[in-house]
């Protein structure tokens, strides 16, 4: 890891399950060691550690208790944001990046596959 960042890498990682990985010594060195966090809704068990680790206030989990898709915190650095990212849905580019398997179009061919 620090050879790949010491050559300009930049590691990033994604998960839905946080206290599984925060089991591990070597997966918390990685979170106390990163500057960018983007923070989606979370179960109460992953807010409950996540917000030990981070530092967290009880106002700040509020935007990952049963929050909105694309409702969140940032972590950069030491300064921690609460966001709402309302992407406009009636956009191509919407339709070219949305993950909601309802929402995806299949073309014939595909469908056909």
């Amino acid at each position: 890891m620090r050879r790949f960042r010491k050559w300009g890498g930049v590691p990033t990682g994604a998960t839905q399950n946080p206290k599984d990985l925060l089991s591990s010594p070597e997966i918390e060195n990685i979170l106390e060691n990163s500057d960018f966090i983007y923070m989606l809704n979370q179960a109460a068990g992953d807010r409950k550690i996540l917000a030990e680790r981070l530092g967290i206030s009880a106002e700040q989990l509020a935007y990952v208790t049963n929050s909105d898709p694309g409702h969140g915190l940032l972590f950069f650095n030491n300064v921690i944001l609460p966001f709402a990212d309302d992407f406009p849905k009636d956009t191509e580019l919407y339709k070219l990046l949305t993950t909601k398997p309802s929402e995806v179009e299949h073309t014939a061919a595909e469908t056909e596959a």
